[in-house]
């Protein structure tokens, strides 16, 4: 049998601060078998959760989870929270006090590139990376481009341009809701007396073509560009369209 080299159930779920990202893990389904990698220097998440929490300090921590996580059939699904996080870390850990920065560089580039052609592609389990989002005017376009800050080579490349499933976070308003109604976005009494609510963005519109949001050709329909921020129907999804 070839060796897996693909991972089809790879998202990156990016946006703003408190737009839900960390939330959304709370509806994974069999919640022990979430080994979640904590790279936010031990915050603890938003909400109660059974993950089997590992709070990273050395970015080279993360290749060693997904080579244990290969010999635990109980875990299903790695979250890398945040992929920010962990690059800001392998900056400062590896980078800063290096005697050698211009080398240093370069393996920070490299070490992202290994995590994702290596040990993410080959991995068995469902795999999540949080990551926050900027907004920079450009002046060429004359617009505000949306994107997932990174440094060094790996800026020109783009971190979106390793995942086939790029969605977002956004806090909407429930007027602004109302052409997307569908059996993914249900809207709870909370949240009518509120007026908005948290999603997921899973394609682009109009307002939003300088966003780096992405995904293969249907994988949802144009009333499901806006869903409950809830990963376990991405997951649900993924599976369904690869089957």
């Amino acid at each position: 049998m070839a060796e897996q080299t693909v991972n089809d159930h790879l998202v990156l779920v990016s946006g703003k601060s408190t737009t839900g990202k960390s939330m959304s893990l709370r509806g994974i389904q069999n919640p022990e078998g979430v080994m979640y990698l904590a790279c936010e220097s031990g915050k603890k998440l938003p909400f109660k959760a059974k993950f089997n929490v590992l709070t990273v300090t050395d970015p080279y921590q993360v290749y060693e989870g997904f080579t244990a996580a290969e010999s635990m059939p109980e875990v299903h699904t790695i979250v890398i929270d945040s992929q920010t996080y962990l690059m800001d870390m392998f900056e400062s850990v590896h980078v800063l006090p290096s005697a050698d920065t211009m080398k240093a560089w370069g393996q920070y580039a490299q070490y992202f590139k290994n995590l994702m052609q290596q040990y993410v592609a080959r991995s068995s389990k469902n795999v999540v990376f949080t990551a926050h989002t900027l907004d920079l005017y450009n002046e060429k376009n004359l617009s505000i481009e949306t994107y997932v800050p990174v440094k060094g080579s790996l800026k020109n490349q783009g971190i979106e341009s390793y995942f086939s499933v790029v969605i977002s976070t956004k806090r909407m308003s429930l007027i602004a809701l109302e052409p997307y109604k569908s059996p993914l976005l249900t809207i709870t009494p909370a949240e009518e007396r509120l007026g908005f609510k948290h999603v997921f963005q899973t394609q682009l519109t109009k307002d939003t073509v300088d966003e780096r949001i992405r995904g293969p050709f249907e994988l949802w329909d144009e009333q499901e560009t806006f869903i409950d921020n809830n990963l376990q129907l991405v997951f649900d999804r993924l599976h369904t369209y690869y089957a």
